[in-house]
């Protein structure tokens, strides 16, 4: 006997009960793979299916680019959970530590007029942790609304205990091995944060510069082209091209040069770096402020003279340069070579100029002494195999699948040319080097320590740097499940099953993973890597606080519901492309919601008393066949990773055909429009089994509508999340 819930007597309303639905979702437990196991919904020798969460930084709220991986990664689980696997999905954050400490530096610069160095490293990181906790706060609590179904029994934090020492003792261990040092190379820096900033923490803006065609005095033979005179004060030598029949006579000849009052010891080289087709074919090298100079400079052994200091200031030159910053001193050099005739050309030209992310500050190449991971250095315990010969065979062999596959191309393109990783930060907020000098002999090289704990005894201090936040997250698929601890869950659930993510962070997290985790396991973090595209505005901009554009997540779930949002972030979205998204597509899919909410009361009002022994017509079974059909075939698509067809097919399913086709075909079996028993037991029995596979289908697309009309099924004695797959 089926009895209509009250509740279909009015409209579906998804702030009534989306809270709801997640908050006896946790109590139930049935995110944690260990109690499915418990209450017998997941068999204890079941495959394992993990995924760990790219954890997004306590820096502020989630965007739709997070709701996009939030809903991608629930619909595997949701998926593969309802497929009987032993399903582990595990949340966490980053402490992202440049990001961080400049958000918490600036409020405090603009509310008290007070640097970080005023307070005082103590005061100023119980400060940042403060904010740091109330973002996180902020954040798993939108994660929830999400409808994200993780377990937060194992939530990890990439600055919490076990995190630390899974960072610390992998420093050591990469140290003992030799494959981390501390050396004078050139880096990345950003003098407004006066810190190392990674590549993935650059940003490049496109501005108009002036390109100057110039000879370095009357007797010098060959002109340079460059947009930065300033750096000329640090050059070493000219390069040209081996292949440039220009030059050739002048390849290894050296010459003294007054240069804005700087003395140069110029030596011309023949480097292919060099582009013959640039300015005139010859480039100026400058070791101490080009990482491609520095590396011509290692090749021919050339000397490296530094002009720019941590400030962006000239350390040499005329009085009209030297102390200046860069800026200024680029024109009082154009106006030196003016007055001395030296200038052949100008020109206006655009250009893509290196900017750090999180402070604005234009990025000065220079050298620094800073620690660094050796990925060109044989590993003995790997077969002698170097880091980038594990990241390049990790891939290549298929142990790793990236989705899709022309990112392929994208990854080796970025691993051929891969440099040694600077991976010390001058900032405050994050893990502290573990390294201590003895105080005799503080900044050197000699009498240090390195350890997982600090050194016993008098006279030791802690580097004060810290470390790249790409260090730490570098560890997540295997700290996040106990390592260094040899735990249950690691022998269980680790290699990860798929990793999903931004295209754009393919280098600075997927690569860095597949690196460490090959290094400390030797085995592929993950099987395969899923990456989204960039979630644009209903013009296909991107979202940005300037263009005010942006679209809250926890807004669409407030106004429409989170199931209306998955669906718009998903449907018609492939991996790897962007999408647009607006509140006017939203609102349709919260119009689907209302359908499938109506087609449920329908069916329940209408098919009452369907007994389980009643014969099924042959028209009947073929609209059961059609659906088992096409069941098959979502199927297929959630196993190749195809959830933008998978959703689309069952929306039209539902919408098209049981709503707009089977419902109106059997509403002729009622007499007056009206509730008959003179509708077919055969159709009514169908009418239902249509709706649960449907509901089955829908699931890890719209998790909460689904839940909350599968309770009122006949028979339904606990949560669809845990209900056996169609096909399965």
């Amino acid at each position: 006997m089926v009895s209509m819930d009250s509740k279909f007597l009015k409209p579906y309303n998804p702030a009534d009960t989306e809270k709801t639905i997640y908050e006896r979702w946790e109590k139930s437990g049935l995110f944690n793979p260990d109690e499915c196991v418990r209450q017998g919904f997941t068999k204890p020798d079941a495959k394992p299916f993990t995924i760990v969460m790219p954890p997004p930084n306590v820096t502020g709220v989630l965007h739709m680019g997070h709701a996009l991986m939030l809903t991608l990664e629930d619909i595997m689980i949701r998926f593969e959970r309802m497929r009987g696997k032993r399903t582990l999905w595990i949340p966490g954050t980053d402490h992202a530590a440049i990001a961080t400490q400049a958000k918490v530096e600036k409020e405090i610069s603009k509310k008290e007029g007070t640097s970080r160095h005023d307070l005082g490293r103590e005061e100023f990181l119980r400060r940042v942790t403060q904010f740091a906790q109330e973002s996180h706060d902020t954040i798993v609590s939108q994660i929830r609304v999400m409808g994200a179904s993780c377990d937060w029994s194992r939530e990890a934090y990439t600055l919490d205990e076990q995190r630390s020492l899974a960072v610390r003792t992998i420093f050591k261990k990469m140290y003992d091995d030799g494959l981390i040092y501390r050396g004078n190379r050139i880096v990345n820096w950003d003098p407004k944060g006066q810190t190392t900033v990674s590549d993935d923490e650059v940003v490049h803006e496109e501005r108009t510069a002036k390109m100057y065609t110039f000879k370095y005095s009357k007797d010098f033979p060959i002109a340079i082209s460059t947009t930065r005179p300033e750096t000329k004060l640090g050059d070493t030598a000219v390069a040209v091209h081996p292949d440039d029949a220009r030059y050739t006579d002048f390849v290894g000849k050296e010459y003294d040069i007054d240069f804005a009052g700087t003395q140069l010891h110029i030596r011309i080289v023949a480097d292919s770096a060099a582009d013959p087709a640039f300015g005139t074919g010859a480039v100026g090298v400058t070791p101490a402020h080009s990482q491609t100079d520095w590396e011509i400079a290692e090749r021919h052994l050339l000397p490296i003279i530094q002009v720019i200091d941590e400030r962006a200031k000239m350390t040499v030159g005329l009085d009209s340069i030297k102390g200046k910053k860069t800026t200024e001193a680029r024109e009082a050099i154009a106006q030196w070579l003016r007055d001395n005739n030296l200038i052949e050309k100008e020109e206006d030209i655009k250009q893509n100029i290196s900017i750090g992310d999180r402070t604005g500050g234009v990025i000065e190449p220079i050298p620094k002494l800073q620690w660094f991971v050796n990925v060109n250095k044989p590993i003995s315990e790997r077969d002698g195999k170097t880091l980038k010969q594990l990241m390049q065979e990790t891939v290549a062999s298929g142990d790793v699948k990236i989705v899709p596959d022309y990112f392929n191309k994208t990854y080796f393109n970025w691993i051929d040319n891969l440099r040694d990783w600077c991976i010390s930060r001058q900032i405050w907020y994050g893990h502290r080097i573990p390294v201590w000098y003895s105080s005799t002999t503080l900044g050197t090289s000699q009498e240090i320590f390195v350890g997982v704990d600090a050194p016993t005894g008098e006279g030791w201090k802690q580097d004060e740097d810290t470390l790249d936040t790409w260090f730490s997250s570098s560890l997540w698929t295997f700290s996040t499940l106990g390592w260094p601890e040899h735990t249950h869950d690691l022998k269980i659930y680790h290699p990860t099953d798929v990793l999903e993510t931004g295209y754009e962070i393919i280098f600075f997290w997927v690569a860095r993973m597949i690196l460490m985790t090959q290094y400390t396991l030797g085995v592929a973090p993950f099987h395969t890597v899923y990456f989204h595209g960039t979630v644009r505005d209903g013009q296909g901009r991107k979202m940005s606080k300037s263009l005010g554009n942006g679209i809250d997540p926890l807004d669409i779930a407030r106004d429409f519901g989170a199931d209306a949002g998955r669906m718009a972030l998903v449907v018609g979205t492939a991996a790897g492309t962007d999408s647009k998204i607006s509140t006017e597509k939203v609102r349709g899919y919260k119009h689907f919601a209302n359908k499938l909410w109506n087609i449920s009361r329908f069916i329940l009002e209408n098919c009452e008393n369907v007994s389980p022994h009643t014969k099924t017509s042959e028209t009947d079974q073929k609209l059961l066949d059609e659906l088992a059909a096409l069941g098959k075939e979502i199927t297929t698509d959630m196993e190749e990773y195809r959830f933008h067809l998978a959703s689309e097919k069952i929306y039209h399913f539902v919408w098209d055909r049981l709503a707009s086709e089977i419902l109106e075909e059997s509403k002729v079996l009622f007499k007056d429009g009206s509730p008959s028993t003179t509708l077919g037991a055969s159709r009514r029995k169908t009418l239902l089994e249509l709706l649960k596979t449907s509901l089955l289908l829908l699931h890890p697309f719209t998790p909460f509508v689904t839940e909350e009309i599968w309770g009122s099924l006949p028979g339904s004695t606990g949560f669809i999340m845990v209900e056996k797959w169609p096909n399965s």
